[in-house]
């Protein structure tokens, strides 16, 4: 009997030992699978970030290529416009000069401007000229003055002078910043085109 129940405890004991490896082996299985997915997915999430990273790195690079580009062509234009600007300013600056400062012309123009105003109108002229300009017009100012014309001198005038209405609803400058800024306008095409051919 002794050896019966040994007998049936090693049975039980080996069907037991057996089970567990059965269930060992299929547990381990499932984990070998397991472990096969998540590996799989991990590298396929991998190979993503890694593709993406790539794209975004792409994009970037043909921002900053585009970037750089644009940039250069601004700068280019950008000294262009000053080079233009420079020569153009040499080229306006001395004889706009030349002829404001000329009492003769700025004073024909005067007398035509007013002429237009019958009377009813209000010069303003450069302050640091007033006694050359008293000087030039002579009696010719008293009689300006006195037909009714309003005549003041200005500090922030430099140059040339401004006429409009006694009621200052409007003012036409002709001073030499003005003159110098129009033949600027006109001339710096003309020089953009000399110099950098039409660019």
């Amino acid at each position: 009997m002794e050896n019966k129940l040994q007998e049936l405890t090693r049975k039980i004991y080996n069907e037991g030992v057996e089970k567990a490896e059965q269930e060992a082996a299929v547990i381990l299985d499932n984990a070998r699978k397991e472990a096969a997915a998540l590996t799989a997915k991990a590298r396929t999430e991998a190979e993503e970030i890694v593709k993406q990273a790539r794209a975004n790195a792409d994009e970037m690079l043909r921002n900053a290529q585009s970037e750089v580009r644009m940039s250069s062509k601004q700068a280019i234009s950008a000294i262009r416009q000053q080079i233009a600007g420079l020569i153009t300013a040499k080229v306006v600056e001395s004889p706009v000069k030349d002829v404001i400062s000329d009492k003769s012309f700025i004073g024909d123009i005067i007398r035509k401007a007013l002429e237009h105003f019958n009377q009813d109108a209000a010069l303003i002229l450069p302050a640091a000229d007033q006694q050359s300009l008293e000087k030039y017009f002579g009696t010719r100012l008293n009689q300006v003055l006195s037909g009714g014309v309003e005549v003041k001198f200005d500090d922030r005038i430099k140059g040339g002078f401004k006429i409009g209405p006694k009621d200052n609803s409007y003012l036409i400058s002709f001073t030499d910043e003005d003159f110098q800024a129009f033949f600027r306008s006109f001339m710096r095409p003309r020089t953009i085109n000399l110099l950098f051919g039409g660019e």
